[in-house]
């Protein structure tokens, strides 16, 4: 049974801009006609049985609909639809405007064509609330989420908001995600990117779109990712692939349909013997239709054994043709028929059959069987099920596939011809191969295209994607728990006030950057605030209480920036350790002609990575890269790491340790366990706390008495008892546990 089969009524609210239903309103009467899109066809099912809610524009404005408003709201409540109505001006800046004369340009990468609107921006937030308000207003407690499409991505974040963090929220992009050269030019990405990490599952068609959004992620708002998985606040928000697919065996059985049957006869003697090259495709610019006309008249021209054998069936749905775009690409596409035509037909042979109409099922499903070759050759597209489709249809397999590299489902068909679409003779070269193709070899490769495409079709794509997003939505609820429950506040910090308050001898080792102090971009500029400060000799000042700094940064700009002779300190990991006030050097080994060479390999790369810097310390020497760019940062930084390895192969008393931001090289004799094992083997103390934020700190959480107080500071994997949010919210705890004992 299908994750889909599971479901029970008010279990899942689908979210998207158009509804499964095309509406229309003739002179007072209202007519719903079921949509044909593979969305709508998966999941119609599912508002029959009354297990879906779902939301979406009905297709026409509030002006439009007038007085029959109120019996389509009817109509559509009666099929689990709840219409969310827009006014005509919000129809013209939000649909025409924001989602097809902005995102749908830009995210196909014809930047030039975007248009970037303050009046479009403001009508997709507006639009995108009402969205929210009405599905909040109607939400079924418990129920999944699932939005859909590019019209929607503030959305998952607007319904986080007024839902809770419970609410599981799945977000699909069914276009490409662009590169990030591509998205930052949008000048409201950072808001975008916010409103998808609303979502706990974000999905795509392709892995090229995951990382190209996960890429964007990183360099725009900063945040990194682990598997796929993102840190958002305080949340888990997970990204992944899920191809949508096609219903492979509606369309199979459809194609094998009498009336099909009918067609394909009809077809085959109005066309006579001429093989078929077949594409059909909605009238936009991102599809490469002019680009396919010259491939065909290049095939015409470089293969004249095939003119009067071989017809192309141009179908193309109109679309938007009221915009100068469109109708300028209309008349081009008109010009390139025109003249292919006028050059190559015969009074016998027509070259390009160019049919511009909205094409029947039946004809469409005829067209594939009757296929020689299906042409699907887009510029760049989401995924592209025409060619899916074909595969289903196409029973007889009497024909083959060309797809373009530009299409999604080229990552997944890699069976077929796979082409550049403005390299007309490739294309060219590969009509004639898939005309041309052996019997054996199309059968092979059809066979594993029809497996492929049958083994994971639109249902099963719907249930992986609401299996994932359920699984996730679990794990992200349990660690949740898991880390309310380990968190340094409430029950737990009072547990640990108490064990302070009662212990006869404490010591407290304390790291600086990032668990004491925020990050600075420069190490120097991380001054400590006059509340530290008091702080730090607050807890120092208490009977039988040791206060220990242990960092990784040298004595003298530690003591530069804590001159505060009441603590102790551990500087360079322990390469130095100051007890009331005087200096002792820890390190046994004195060679260090090894900083030399050091310098010049990080010099290399401070060059090649604008923004990153060199900090030379007495036993170490660390290459900050924090004000670097972040994808060149951390491809600089696994690219040094790798050439480090080998470096410290020829130095056995070196090591490397990858830091947050930082990769340093220092002693491997040095150790922030060790550091602290100079405190604890000479003296003993039944109260033991350690706070850290880094890997560093990780060896000494492990090596500390069982039973002490260890806290990793921000988030991630740790072997810490507890964890705070931030060096903030260690000080808050901090300052408790000085105050409890006065």
């Amino acid at each position: 049974m299908s994750t889909l089969d599971s479901l029970s009524p008010g279990d899942l609210v689908l979210v998207s801009n158009r509804l499964p239903y095309t509406v229309g309103v003739s002179q007072g009467s209202v007519t719903l006609t079921p949509s044909t899109g593979g969305l709508a066809t998966s999941m119609r099912p599912l508002l029959e049985k009354g297990v879906a809610l779902w939301f979406g524009w009905p297709g026409l404005s509030e002006e439009q609909a007038g007085d029959a408003k109120d019996e389509i709201n009817r109509q559509l409540r009666t099929r689990g639809v709840v219409p969310v109505w827009l006014k005509a001006e919000e129809v013209e800046n939000y649909y025409e405007g924001f989602c097809n004369a902005t995102i749908w340009p830009l995210f196909h990468y014809f930047a030039d064509k975007a248009v970037f609107n303050e009046r479009y921006w403001d009508a997709y937030v507006r639009v995108n609330e009402r969205f929210a308000e009405e599905i909040a207003s109607r939400y079924p407690r418990g129920a999944i989420i699932w939005v859909h499409d590019y019209h929607l991505m503030l959305l998952p974040s607007m319904l986080r908001e007024r839902l809770g963090d419970d609410v599981p929220i799945g977000f699909f992009l069914h276009i490409p995600f662009p590169n990030f050269e591509v998205f930052r030019q949008l000048p409201w990405r950072a808001e975008v990117l916010k409103g998808l990490l609303g979502a706990d599952l974000i999905g795509f068609h392709t892995y090229d779109y995951m990382n190209y959004f996960l890429q964007s992620v990183s360099r725009i708002l900063g945040l990194e990712q682990e598997l796929n998985v993102i840190k958002y606040g305080d949340r888990l928000v997970k990204v992944d692939v899920f191809p949508i697919g096609v219903d492979f065996t509606g369309l199979r059985k459809m194609a094998l349909s009498d009336d099909v049957m009918r067609k394909v006869e009809e077809f085959r003697k109005r066309l006579g013997g001429v093989k078929v090259i077949f594409s059909i495709d909605r009238l936009d610019y991102t599809k490469g239709l002019p680009e396919r006309l010259r491939a065909f008249r290049r095939f015409l021209d470089k293969y004249p054994e095939f003119r009067g054998k071989v017809s192309y069936v141009f179908v193309v749905s109109p679309s938007r043709e009221r915009v100068e775009e469109y109708a300028r690409l209309r008349r081009e596409i008109n010009e390139l028929v025109g003249e292919i035509n006028g050059l190559y037909s015969t009074l016998s042979w027509t070259p390009v059959i160019y049919i511009r109409r909205f094409m029947p099922n039946d004809e469409l499903l005829a067209l594939y069987r009757l296929a020689s070759v299906a042409l699907v050759t887009p510029l760049r597209d989401g995924m592209n099920l025409v060619a899916k489709e074909y595969i289903a249809a196409n029973v007889d397999r009497n024909g083959f596939l060309i797809v373009s590299e530009g299409a999604g489902a080229a990552s997944e068909l890699v069976e077929a011809i796979i082409v550049n679409p403005y390299n007309y003779d490739q294309v060219a070269d590969a009509i004639k191969t898939a005309l041309t193709l052996s019997a054996p070899e199309r059968q092979r490769r059809l066979s594993a295209l029809e497996t492929r495409v049958s083994s994971y079709d639109v249902m099963a794509w719907a249930s992986d994607f609401i299996e994932s997003l359920k699984g996730f939505k679990k794990y992200q609820l349990d660690s949740a728990g898991e880390m309310s429950r380990r968190r340094l506040a409430g029950a737990a910090l009072s547990m640990v006030m108490s064990s302070f308050n009662v212990s006869s001898k404490r010591i407290l080792f304390l790291d600086y950057d990032g668990t004491l102090a925020p990050f600075a971009p420069l190490p120097s500029l991380a001054e400590p605030d006059p509340e530290l400060i008091s702080l730090l000799k607050s807890l120092a000042s208490l009977p039988n209480t040791k206060v220990v700094i242990i960092t990784s940064r040298s004595k003298v700009s530690i003591e530069r920036l804590l001159p505060i002779q009441e603590i102790d300190i551990a500087a360079e990991n322990g390469a130095w350790v100051r007890e009331k006030g005087t200096w002792k050097n820890m390190v046994t080994t004195k060679d260090l002609r090894w900083k030399d060479e050091v310098v010049k390999l990080f010099s290399v790369y401070v060059k090649r990575t604008p923004g990153s810097f060199i900090e030379q310390k007495d036993y170490s020497i660390a290459w900050h890269y924090r004000n670097a760019p972040e994808s060149l940062g951390e491809g600089r930084a696994s690219e040094l790491m790798d050439v480090l390895s080998r470096f410290v192969a020829i130095y056995p008393e070196l090591s490397v340790v990858r830091l947050p931001k930082t990769i340093e090289v220092r002693l491997a004799e040095l150790s922030k366990a060790r550091a602290a094992r100079y405190w604890l083997d000479r003296d003993k103390y039944d109260f033991v706390l350690a706070a850290g934020d880094s890997g560093d700190d990780e060896s000494l959480f492990a090596s500390l008495p069982p039973d002490s107080v260890t806290v990793k500071v921000g988030s991630g994997p740790t072997r810490a008892k507890y964890y705070v949010r931030s060096p903030m919210e260690l000080r808050d705890a901090l300052k408790k546990l000085s105050g409890v004992s006065h």
